[in-house]
């Protein structure tokens, strides 16, 4: 199966990102796309721990800031 990419994000009213959309249409929320980033199922993003303890989900760093995730169309 090729990898999927995120294509769009949905935010809280905090402006926090709290599901994915991906390039095949599927709609993640944030802990089920974690899941698909740790098995190698999307691509162009990669999970870091925070000062909190938590895990992320972050662009890869490319220089490009119109993919970092935040920058992405929002979707409803």
């Amino acid at each position: 199966m090729a990898q999927e990419r995120i294509v769009a994000v949905k935010k809280n009213g905090d402006g926090d990102i709290i599901k994915f959309k991906t390039s095949s249409g599927r709609v993640l929320w944030y802990h089920e796309a974690l899941q698909e980033v740790e098995r190698g199922a999307i691509s162009g993003v990669n999970i870091f721990k925070g000062k909190d303890g938590e895990h992320y989900i972050r662009s890869n760093a490319d220089g490009d800031p119109t993919n970092n995730l935040d920058n992405l169309p929002t979707f409803s």
